[in-house]
């Protein structure tokens, strides 16, 4: 039978790929199925064709995996937010461990990649406490894109906001049609122990400070800065990258708000924390400060470039923490870590393939992977965090 767009097929999916796709096979082809379990039966319709790979998305279960269960949001399949909820929490689980496998496998060619264990949120759903919503004032709709497309998909109650988001998201809502800009096409909310910052201002919301306390450090941040999404995991997500390690110097690249650098600077006698965005350096030095510490210094500048200019006056570090954007490192930035010759290096990367990439380049350069593990800092999708700790071979 020849695949082509629009015909239907019967496949059985055998198992999640990175990017979430389930993968099938027939017709001697590899048949990519969105939002589907392994184990299920289905009939499936061919969207398009790429090569000797078909993406193909759901007609009818005609076997459900035991895997499957019933999706609780009614807004899923339609919005392009979850693309998990039909499997079983322990199954997205052992989906994400298999996906950062595979990367490994595939992309960092480590012929027999480690069993990678994956740290459960503690709440599956009402986990996220950043959101970036899409507004189109003229349809009066706020929430995220359709799947697949750029119209927004109306979403009066997002079943993984935390409480104060999903109030946020009311409030945004009860504005429309008149009360926001007609040009207003994306909002960033985040929230903190107290009190939500939104960027742009809107009335009744401001871009304000907010401030989250993990274990016994406190942070600053705002709708302009990252800080992690799910603050459950943070305490034991920063324990793992950390790892018990000290000495005299350590090196924080892309290091946002200072969520790493707070910690380090009471391990480290000397820590650096490299930072892009303007708005994030100012909190990663306030955040510095209000933790009374003088043994971090913070600079604004592209990661790559500060490399370039100081990977030869600089001293190998004791600890070189990265964590990337999900583009992973960009270009010069392995080989100028190569080049400055850390003893050790914490990876914590939010894309198994973009990791996979980097990783391959590391150990090709002389490191070791010492250990490896996952944090589900995104329930209901298949993104997941990882932490890859490495040494000199």
């Amino acid at each position: 039978m020849d695949v082509i767009e629009g015909i239907t097929l019967d496949v059985e999916v055998e198992r999640i790929l990175p990017g979430g796709l389930g993968l099938a096979h027939a017709a001697g082809r590899t048949i990519l199925v969105s939002l589907s379990a392994p184990g299920d039966r289905l009939r499936v319709k061919i969207d398009r064709v790429r090569g000797k790979v078909a993406f193909a998305s759901l007609v009818e279960i005609q076997s459900p995996s035991t895997l499957r269960i019933e999706p609780p949001c009614p807004y899923f399949g339609r919005c392009g937010g979850c693309d998990l909820q039909q499997l079983r929490y322990e199954a997205q689980l052992q989906a994400k461990s298999e996906i950062i496998r595979d990367c490994l496998h595939r992309i960092a060619r480590i012929q027999s990649p480690p069993e990678v264990r994956v740290v459960a949120s503690p709440n599956e759903w009402r986990y996220r406490s950043r959101a970036n919503w899409q507004v189109d004032p003229e349809m009066k709709r706020v929430g995220y894109y359709e799947r697949g497309t750029h119209t927004v998909c109306d979403v009066a109650d997002c079943a993984v906001l935390v409480p104060e988001l999903q109030q946020t998201l009311e409030g945004v809502r009860a504005l429309l049609p008149d009360g926001l800009p007609i040009a207003m096409r994306e909002l960033e909310a985040v929230c903190g122990d107290k009190g939500v910052s939104l960027v742009p201002e809107t009335p009744g919301f401001l871009t304000q400070d907010v401030a989250r306390k993990i274990g016994a450090e406190k942070y600053q941040f705002s709708a302009t800065s990252f800080f992690q999404t799910n603050h459950d995991l943070l305490e034991a997500f920063i324990a793992t990258v950390i790892a018990e390690r000290h000495g005299q110097s350590a090196i924080d690249l892309y290091c946002g708000v200072g969520l790493f650098t707070v910690p380090l600077a009471r391990r480290f006698s000397q820590v650096v924390g490299i930072e892009a965005n303007p708005n994030s350096s100012l909190y990663a030095r306030a955040n510095v400060k209000n933790a009374g510490l003088v043994n971090a210094k913070i600079m604004t500048a592209r990661v790559g470039e500060w490399l370039n200019q100081n990977v030869h006056s600089t001293k190998p570090a004791d600890l070189l923490l990265l964590d990337p954007p999900r583009t992973g490192a960009e270009p010069g930035v392995i080989q100028g870590i190569l080049t400055l010759k850390p003893a050790r290096i914490a990876y914590v990367s939010c894309d198994p393939a973009t990791l996979a990439r980097d990783l391959k380049e590391l150990l090709a350069g002389g490191y070791a992977m010492e250990s490896i593990v996952a944090f589900d800092m995104f329930p209901q999708t298949h993104h997941v965090e990882t932490v890859v700790h490495l040494h000199k071979d």
